[in-house]
């Protein structure tokens, strides 16, 4: 898999990306915070679009594979089901969480099957912030996946979030553009393992 950085922001031309077979574009999206948007275009193999959707919206099973989870669960919050995620920082940082609603999408276009998924950040006074942990109040992910015509999945993410505290943008971005693949990868791996695999 490789990372590829690109500047459009439309889903539909997201998930024209899908199409292409040239995976060593790199052009950074950076925002006026000094952080970047990563995308990240590649192929997952032996891991069905189905099953690897599956595993991404698994809330528990994400607890048993991602090692860097705290603590993770959904929640009713006015009228809408909101994630909370506590992940785990190394010393001496704060641990990071995210407040986020998402949702998951299967698209026909023209006559692809793509499956999407969406989370952004929000606020709700139900979950309040806790001491000792930093509040990520901007983050943005999008994933789509399509079958690679074998037994895997074409994949395009977005990622982008502004982990806030004192670290230094440098750092951050490095952590983001070797931590998004290493994620992509580990689900992978989670696909291979998933109890409810098809």
């Amino acid at each position: 898999m490789a990372v590829v950085v690109t500047t459009d922001r439309s889903p539909r031309e997201a998930c024209s990306k899908l199409k292409s077979q040239d995976y060593d574009i790199v052009s950074p999206s950076k925002y006026p915070t000094g952080l970047y948007a990563y995308k990240v275009f590649g192929v997952l193999d032996n891991c069905l679009p189905a099953v690897l959707a599956d595993v991404y919206m698994d809330l528990d099973y994400r607890k048993q594979w991602d090692d860097y989870v705290e603590e993770l669960y959904e929640k009713e919050c006015n009228g809408k089901t909101v994630v909370y995620w506590q992940v785990k920082y190394p010393y001496p940082m704060y641990y990071r969480d995210y407040v986020y609603v998402r949702q998951r999408r299967d698209l026909d276009m023209d006559g692809r099957k793509i499956l999407v998924v969406l989370a952004q950040s929000t606020s709700v006074p139900q979950i309040p912030e806790r001491s000792g942990v930093v509040r990520v109040n901007q983050y943005k992910q999008s994933l789509a996946i399509e079958s690679d015509g074998k037994k895997g999945s074409r994949v395009f993410m977005y990622y982008f979030d502004n982990p806030g505290g004192q670290i230094p943008s440098w750092l951050i971005n490095w952590v983001a553009k070797n931590g998004v693949p290493n994620f992509l990868k580990d689900m992978a791996k989670a696909c291979q393992n998933y109890p409810r695999r098809s």
